[in-house]
């Protein structure tokens, strides 16, 4: 059974900025809101580039705020402005990123939730199947992030990379961060 850590996949670039605000561009259609461009608001994507600017307004004019070096990290859009997309990460940090540098392609992170003031650092089972008593595959720990093709409200895939190796598996949905609770995608 393998144990498979988070990478940190951040770089912090520091600026000095102010504030701007900007209105919400959301739209209510029934009970789901979507975007200027159609799609439902918030939704969960992930980085298509290796190397992605986030800044802290919609337009090259405004400050990079972090520069993120990994791709497929998933970013959950939470507002859209033109062709510029405003997200927020696992961590919580949001700000502006173009359109054309994020992908529709699923991931997710595994836990990194806090309980009663302090980090939850168990491991996340990694399972045969999308049930409790499947067989466990892989411990992963707080902080990886995976591939999810499909989640089905309860249990999501999920593939990883450790190494040479790629593990593939069911997480419980309460687990990850990037599938909404109850959420069902193929």
């Amino acid at each position: 059974m393998k144990e498979i850590s988070g990478v940190r996949f951040l770089t912090m670039v520091a600026v000095s900025f102010s504030v701007v605000a900007l209105p919400a561009l959301a739209q209510t259609t029934g009970s789901i809101k979507t975007g200027p461009s159609g799609l439902p608001l918030p939704r969960y994507v992930s980085l298509k580039a290796e190397k992605v600017n986030m800044r802290v307004g919609p337009g090259k004019k405004y400050a990079i705020a972090w520069r993120y070096m990994k791709s497929g990290l998933p970013l959950e859009i939470i507002q859209e402005h033109d062709h510029w997309r405003r997200v927020r990460d696992a961590d919580g940090t949001s700000g502006w990123i173009h359109k054309a540098l994020l992908s529709g392609r699923r991931t997710a992170v595994t836990a990194p939730w806090w309980v009663g003031g302090e980090r939850k650092d168990e491991t996340i089972p990694l399972r045969k199947s999308p049930s409790a008593d499947a067989e466990v595959i892989a411990h992963l720990k707080p902080g990886v992030f995976g591939h999810v093709p499909k989640c089905d409200g309860a249990w999501c895939e999920m593939a990883v990379e450790s190494g040479n190796a790629r593990l593939s598996g069911h997480v419980s949905q309460a687990e990850l961060w990037g599938a909404y609770p109850d959420e069902v995608f193929d």
